[in-house]
């Protein structure tokens, strides 16, 4: 079957086409319908064409395609078995290590996805604090996407209202935009002392904000006796091993792990302090599911804490995340064309200046895998980004930006 079927095919029997909205190509031809194969930093679409990957399965994939020492010890595992019926000490120990390695995590626990984990802290700190009212800032996971006016999907427009969500459950939570103190003040005077708490996810394009606006918002849940939970679902192990938390020096009451845990494996973590946490042990919220102790999973994640723990990946996704981008930067600039980088290098956003018109970004992305580079909106290198590797997806970006506009004349 050629490869620009398979859109057809997958959009007959699944909405979107795709159980992942992100995933569904939004620039075909040049957007490969489906991915086969990955290796490293690179990734083949059905008909063989090969692609420098920024996506990384959006970002779970940290250490890089068919990472040697997780596959091994998914390997190992599998020969011991998957999952069972009592807790597997692998549940214990991986739990052991991110309560080394985070900074706000004096317990763990596991789940499958970012957004059930960020659903399962929400419940906690009602449990926890007795109130109803939830902040979200940033985009939360479909599963919390409650709010009228926040977002249902990383980069789209928020919505007035929430399709599927009762409005008399949506009145209890309530959007609040990056680093905008003053109307997370108001809603603090609006629910006096009926914030449960705040849950932050960082604004990519304006991440350095944090500096000022982490510490702000601490302060501001501490006051009104509400709780923190800093959504670390792209952060934690790419800014730092720890996160914005690591990274910023403020630590949360509860935070949310899932893509940096295991290397493209179905993985979540929620964690906090302990006597937070124990509103979900015996007697308290109940949150449960069979496959949070699976051990395949686990055991990818302890290898990836281990390739962390002794190796400074964090320092690579930086230096190559600068190399490339700061690289794609220049090519904008260099060419005349309005499109800038914008937020740290681990994990930068890729945004339209001021004079851009509103298709820029589609056309620039279009040609980008084109030449071979696949993107996305905030894009990443990984552990396995080597120089020669960036070197040549700056020749391909290039051939793709100079599609788009003449060079600007020096002098």
């Amino acid at each position: 079957m050629r490869a620009t079927n398979w859109t057809e095919r997958l959009e007959a029997v699944m909405p979107w086409g795709s159980s992942t909205c992100s995933k569904a190509p939004l620039y075909p031809p040049e957007e490969p319908p489906v991915i086969v194969k990955g290796q490293g930093c690179r990734v083949w679409d059905a008909e063989g064409k090969e692609y420098i990957d920024f996506r990384n399965g959006l970002g779970p994939v940290t250490l890089g395609y068919r990472y040697p020492a997780v596959d091994e010890a998914i390997r190992r595992q599998l020969d011991c078995g998957i999952v069972f019926g009592h807790p597997h000490p692998l549940e214990g120990e991986t739990a052991e290590l991110l309560c080394e390695l985070i900074p706000c995590a004096e317990q763990a626990r596991f789940l499958k996805t970012g957004g059930e984990a960020v659903a399962a802290v929400i419940r906690i700190a009602r449990a926890y604090t007795g109130r109803d009212h939830i902040v979200q800032i940033g985009y939360n996971g479909w599963l919390n996407a409650m709010a009228a006016g926040g977002r249902v999907l990383p980069g789209r427009e928020p919505e007035k209202t929430v399709p599927g969500v009762p409005a008399a459950f949506s009145a209890y939570h309530h959007a609040c935009g990056w680093n905008e103190l003053e109307e997370l003040e108001r809603l603090f005077s609006l629910y006096d002392g009926g914030i449960a708490a705040v849950v932050v996810s960082a604004d990519y394009a304006g991440m350095a904000e944090g500096a000022a606006f982490y510490p702000a918002l601490r302060a501001l849940s501490r006051k009104h006796g509400s709780l923190l939970v800093f959504d670390e679902i792209v952060t934690g192990f790419r800014l730092a091993v720890g996160g914005v938390q690591e990274y910023f020096g403020v630590e949360p009451d509860l935070a949310v792990f899932s893509k940096g845990l295991a290397n493209g494996m179905p993985l979540s973590a929620y964690v906090g302090r302990r006597d937070v946490m124990a509103a979900c042990d015996r007697g308290g919220a109940v949150i449960t599911s069979t496959f949070g102790g699976e051990t395949l999973s686990l055991a990818a994640c302890r290898a990836v804490l281990n390739v962390y723990r002794q190796e400074d990946v964090i320092g690579h996704l930086w230096r190559q995340g600068e190399a490339v981008w700061g690289g794609l930067g220049r090519l904008f600039r260099e060419y005349g064309v309005p499109l800038e980088i914008r937020g740290l290098w681990p994990c930068p956003a890729i945004a339209a200046g001021a004079y851009a018109d509103a298709a820029l970004s589609g056309r620039f992305f279009r040609a980008a895998y084109k030449h071979g580079v696949s993107l996305y909106n905030i894009s990443y290198v990984n552990y396995s980004h080597n120089e020669e590797d960036i070197r040549e997806a700056l020749e391909r970006l290039e051939a793709a930006v100079s599609e788009l506009a003449s060079p600007v004349t020096e002098g």
